[in-house]
């Protein structure tokens, strides 16, 4: 199965763009499940597994940061995914921490970003696009041609990721990132997050950089449960 990691700041686009991804995987016979991780709020779940009939689920990260949520719940949603016999789990990410990265090695890391969201942004928000392996630009028909060449720059100035301009909204070049995404590997066994974790004093935040709830300790959760305590 391969794992496909999609973040981005809010309201940039990221469940069109995987709506679009998805619409055209289906037409060409995968199988797909789908996890939103999120804060408080989402019903992102429900729109891909009504209008795709794919299995989908979502997870609220509550009082943890969303991304050591994905890290801790992404064992079990992997393991959910390959019952589901899905050739690909897609997993979209809140996009809250702007230090932690939340892409697994060996898998697919895609950053959305919104071409209206500033000149400045690709410079502000860190691991989420330095450690990724694509960009999607979207909203491209709301800014002028030079506003959308100076954001490719200042996103290729800080970061060695392929920049895709696309018009989410109606799947315009989303071939591209198709062609990225059935490219992408098989995940491993071993699953660890790219890049090291910031410094702070949770297992995460320390540099551990195994997937799963299993290999952490203090307060952790799982796919199905809320925060626990785990520990001496």
């Amino acid at each position: 199965m391969k794992i496909i990691i999609c973040a981005g700041p809010p309201t940039s686009g990221k469940t069109t763009v995987l709506k679009q991804a998805v619409k055209r995987l289906i037409t060409r016979g995968y199988k797909l499940a789908y996890l939103k991780i999120d804060v408080q709020y989402a019903d992102e779940d429900e729109m891909f597994r009504e209008e795709f009939g794919i299995p989908a689920r979502k997870v609220y990260s509550g009082e943890l940061c969303p991304d050591h949520c994905s890290v801790l719940v992404l064992g079990d949603a992997v393991k959910w995914a390959q019952q589901a016999e899905a050739d690909f789990l897609f997993v979209e990410t809140a996009g809250r921490c702007l230090r932690c990265a939340p892409y697994i090695e060996g898998c697919l890391g895609i950053v959305v970003l919104e071409a209206t969201s500033g000149m400045n942004l690709p410079r502000k928000i860190g691991a989420m696009l330095t450690l990724a392996d694509v960009a999607v630009l979207t909203k491209i028909d709301l800014v002028s041609q030079a506003e959308r060449e100076v954001f490719r720059v200042n996103i290729t100035d800080v970061a060695d990721v392929s920049v895709v301009e696309m018009d989410a909204l109606h799947g315009i070049n989303i071939d591209p990132i198709i062609g990225l995404i059935e490219k992408t590997p098989d995940a491993g066994e071993h699953l660890l997050l790219r890049g090291s974790p910031p410094v702070a004093t949770c297992t995460i935040c320390v540099g551990k950089k195994d997937i799963g709830w299993e290999k952490h300790f203090g307060i952790v959760r799982s796919l199905d449960s809320d925060l626990f305590y785990r520990g001496q």
